[in-house]
């Protein structure tokens, strides 16, 4: 596989390996990592066959013709091209830049989709969470606690939506600190839309928007609950602020509990 090169710079192999991985379906962190254990690199997966792919542990028939799908090969390739022009990195889990904690959860994401400032992923990060019909109560204490936290050079994790998500990124950005905004779609795609100042505002205090998604998907409901388990993978401690029953910040919860975080909880008001 040569070199790609694209109108104003270039894109190196690696890269490319990296993009074609994260299209592949159901490609989870137990297959790539039999994978690369057998095959040692990204690109010796890329070249290998379907008899080499097929005496894999785990890896089915099914799975080896979705490895050499031409058509996800040449998907990656306009990606990669979308990338370029738009400032979109990608990292793997194999790489050194990946997240030391993000690493040690169940089921890491293979990549990670960014934009803006990867460096701050490894950083101290403590997340933030709590409901979209938020009180006037969550919302200022998401904003005071992701303020004063930010004062002290920490990093605000939480996923964009409306709500504690929103005013915890707002906090953040009005200390001048830095954010993660982890998503539940492609980075390509800003959901819900009405948080496009956010994301305008996280990219220029060099904050991150991150997602394991490939660039194009949407923000389906099945995305969230993988959403989750990211923002409580990147942080040593979690803020609850007002989540209802049977929410996704109870699932973000849970994941941060079995992932070994500490969970703090913000009492209601009374």
């Amino acid at each position: 596989m040569p070199i790609f090169l694209f109108k104003g710079g270039r894109i190196i192999e690696e890269q490319y390996y990296k993009v074609w991985l994260s299209l592949i379906k159901n490609l989870g962190f137990k297959k790539y990592s039999n994978l690369i254990k057998r095959f040692k690199t990204n690109k010796n997966i890329f070249h290998a066959t379907k008899k080499e792919l097929m005496q894999v542990d785990f890896i089915s028939e099914k799975m080896s013709e979705n490895i050499l799908n031409l058509e996800i090969r040449k998907q990656a390739i306009i990606h990669l091209k979308y990338m370029q022009k738009n400032q979109i990195d990608i990292i793997s889990i194999s790489d050194d830049e990946y997240p030391y904690l993000l690493r040690e959860i169940y089921g890491p994401p293979i990549c990670l989709y960014i934009r803006g400032n990867k460096d701050i992923l490894k950083g101290a990060n403590v997340a933030i969470v709590g409901c979209r019909e938020c009180s006037e109560y969550g919302r200022n204490i998401a904003q005071r606690f992701s303020y004063e936290l930010s004062k002290q050079n920490i990093n605000i994790v939480s996923g964009l939506a409306k709500g504690i998500d929103e005013f915890s990124h707002l906090g953040a950005i009005f200390a001048k600190g830095k954010t993660i905004a982890v998503l539940g779609n492609g980075v390509d795609i800003i959901y819900p839309i009405e948080n496009k100042y956010l994301v305008d505002n996280i990219l220029k205090y060099d904050g991150a928007i991150i997602s394991e998604f490939p660039l194009g998907t949407k923000p389906e409901k099945l995305n969230f609950p993988l959403r989750n388990r990211i923002i409580s993978g990147l942080s040593k401690k979690i803020i609850v602020i007002e989540a209802k029953k049977k929410s996704g910040t109870l699932i973000t919860v849970d994941f941060a509990l079995e992932q070994g975080r500490d969970v703090y909880v913000v009492p209601r008001k009374y």
